[in-house]
């Protein structure tokens, strides 16, 4: 049980970020606010080694993905301040995601 606490702690900021999107329709402003919040957590949710590591290849590697997957035209977003594509805030919501998953992973690993 307590694995399951710690590892709703840490998506938390996560489901934060997602329940601001209908709220703040300026993409930049909302960027903000995300940059914002993981810098928090990351304070506050002690950061792990490796958690920056994990939250610029987040970045970088969710942009890319994003980019090709959108592309494809499979799927659009009606927000495109990046690239004329995907709203700009999405990398950095996709960035805090991978430290949370690499945060959970980590939790259920440990005995």
């Amino acid at each position: 049980m307590n694995k399951i606490y710690k590892i709703f702690l840490n998506t938390i900021p996560v489901l934060l970020m997602i329940g601001l999107i209908p709220f703040i329709k300026n993409d930049y402003l909302l960027t903000l606010l995300y940059i914002f919040i993981a810098m928090i957590s990351l304070y506050i949710i002690k950061a792990n080694k490796n958690d920056i590591v994990v939250l610029f290849a987040g970045f970088f590697f969710m942009i890319i993905s994003e980019y090709i997957f959108i592309s494809t035209e499979v799927e659009t977003f009606i927000r495109n301040s990046l690239f004329g594509l995907m709203p700009f805030w999405l990398p950095f919501l996709w960035a805090y995601g991978f430290v949370a998953i690499s945060r959970s992973v980590k939790i259920l690993e440990n005995r």
